[in-house]
């Protein structure tokens, strides 16, 4: 029996042996013709056995890289797109960045981000004073929804002063005006609860009614 541990080792298991044993044939070929030959149906056969990869961009050229690693690097073929250098391989991709909403401000969400921004950039004037007003609003709602509890408007501010790196200051309000916006939410709700219980009443009557038609006749 010959085990795994025994075998060569494989460069991308996910292609499986088969494929790593094909690769290894192509290199023991003698001339580079026959060598680019059967590169170009390995590289065929790795697209059939994976064929999640043509979603992605550019996967024939990825192909061909797989193809170069499975080689270990060491593949004299005509190649229709450059191999992959060992340094290329081996660089490390570049840090991310964490999202700046984090700690006290993550229920926030991005939107509110985008809004600030704009607002920045919008010149003094009404326009910017109604879109203030929005944001300081919705941040309000936000939060009340994610603490579920009530906040004050000073914190809002010194919240929307820190998001904004001290471009947008409501800090000198005294209070936070509730924007249309949040009153015609509240009214819609208040009304669907109203017809709701409307609809509950009548329902109940329309029972006690045929209820009492039922033993009449009876």
């Amino acid at each position: 029996m010959e085990y795994n541990t025994e075998r060569t080792h494989l460069q991308l298991p996910e292609y499986g042996r088969i494929i790593q044993q094909l690769v290894e044939r192509c290199k023991e070929l003698a001339t580079k013709e026959e060598r680019t030959e059967m590169a170009v149906a390995i590289v065929d056969f790795m697209g059939q056995r994976n064929p999640q990869l043509r979603d992605e961009e550019n996967f024939k050229h990825k192909l061909w890289d797989h193809l170069y690693i499975l080689a270990s690097h060491d593949l004299d073929v005509d190649s229709p797109y450059p191999f992959p250098t060992m340094e290329e391989l081996q660089e490390k991709p570049k840090r991310m960045d964490y999202p700046k909403l984090q700690g006290d401000f993550k229920f926030y969400g991005k939107s509110i981000l985008q809004l600030i921004e704009m607002a920045i950039k919008l010149e003094a004037g009404d326009e910017k004073d109604a879109l203030i007003q929005v944001i300081a609003n919705n941040m309000k709602k936000s939060y009340n929804v994610y603490n579920k509890e009530h906040v004050q408007d000073e914190v809002i501010f010194r919240h929307l002063k820190d998001l904004s790196e001290n471009r947008l200051d409501l800090t000198v309000l005294d209070s936070l005006e509730k924007s249309k916006i949040y009153y015609a939410t509240n009214r819609n709700n208040k009304n669907t609860g109203r017809n709701q219980q409307n609809q509950n009443n009548q329902n109940n009557q329309n029972k006690r009614r045929n209820f009492q038609n039922n033993k009449n006749r009876n």
